[in-house]
């Protein structure tokens, strides 16, 4: 085992996390009010922007569901679709490591999100479910990023904070980390891919103003996603790199695969991004199929959950058991597809 090895790795891969999390929260955060305006009209449209916000890498799109949510902007059905179309800070290891057959499952959560919010709606009718009746969010942080970017800029650059400073810091010896090679992802395509986000997050640390450096990006990003990423990326590359041979964990997993699905789906029900990257790196090395790894993304959501927990304990454990029986019935057909 080369520990210096899985550590690199786990620091190329939490870097890619870093740098993606802080443009989609860019592209979340320009696009808000223009997305709850999309919602009024017909009850597709819940369906699928709601979907498409889950869809988003990261839990900021589900973190708006919920908050559209509890505001009544949309319904039970647009938020269990949501939350099936979320894959959480998972999502963004899967970028990482295989970015094609991601998309894809991306794309596939996004139907099923769509398809699956229609059905919760109509069971939810018949059962008499009655969405957010303990609801009492307060009132939203309205976050935006600065208008008149390039006087912030100007204002940042002749007067910058200890903060910002420490920031720019951070994404200079990024920068010359992977530029020198002490970063190195293994393809071209994404060094550069790499290299322009960082660029990117650089830009932004320069130009936005001090509640976005300091709300979405230091204490959101950094502090509450980024040491988590890396903590699990490093520990599921490490269990990993102890476990047996491939070929002997393959072979007992296959023996108990079944197992196997039905634990990806409980294991799914908890509300935290990380016990699920333990699937993501078994089928990077082929020991589990496609519809074992499509079963821990449908019913998991991140830390979607967790803003709904705080007000609707009750809708959060009704959300969640729609995501799983529809996950395990899903995926149970993939799985007898041999997928």
């Amino acid at each position: 085992m080369n520990a210096l090895a899985i550590l690199r790795e786990a620091v190329t891969i939490t870097l890619f996390v870093f740098s993606m999390m802080v443009f989609v929260d860019w592209l979340n955060v320009r696009s808000r009010g223009g997305m709850t305006r999309a919602l009024r009209g017909r009850k597709w449209r819940e369906y699928l922007l709601s979907s498409f916000l889950g869809s988003t890498p990261g839990c900021l799109g589900s973190f708006m569901n919920v908050s559209m949510y509890v505001h009544g902007l949309i319904g039970f059905g647009a938020l269990v679709g949501g939350m099936i179309a979320t894959s959480g800070d998972e999502a963004y290891v899967m970028l990482a490591l295989f970015p094609v057959k991601a998309i894809l499952l991306f794309a596939g959560l996004f139907v099923a999100g769509i398809i699956f919010g229609t059905f919760a709606d109509f069971i939810a009718g018949r059962l008499g479910i009655r969405p957010c009746e303990e609801c009492e969010l307060q009132a939203v942080h309205p976050e935006e990023l600065e208008e008149n970017r390039w006087e912030t800029l100007r204002s940042n650059l002749r007067r910058p904070s200890a903060l910002r400073i420490l920031f720019l810091l951070l994404m200079a010896t990024l920068l010359l980390a992977v530029g020198l090679g002490g970063i190195h992802p293994e393809e071209f395509w994404m060094q550069v891919t790499l290299v322009i986000l960082l660029l990117f997050g650089t830009f932004l640390g320069l130009s936005s103003s001090e509640h976005y450096l300091k709300d979405h990006i230091i204490d959101h990003i950094l502090r509450r996603h980024t040491l988590r990423v890396f903590l699990w990326t490093f520990g599921a590359l490490l269990l990993m790199a102890l476990l047996p041979d491939t070929g002997t964990v393959r072979t007992f997993l296959q023996a108990h695969m079944l197992w196997v699905f039905l634990f990806a789906g409980l294991l799914g029900v908890i509300p935290e991004s990380g016990p699920h990257l333990i699937f993501v790196m078994m089928f990077v090395d082929g020991m589990i199929p496609f519809s074992i790894l499509f079963v821990s993304s449908f019913v998991q959501d991140g830390h979607g959950m967790l803003p709904l927990l705080s007000v609707s304990v009750r809708d959060s454990l009704r959300v969640k058991a729609f995501n799983l029986v529809f996950g395990l019935a899903v995926g149970g057909i993939l799985y007898l597809l041999g997928l």
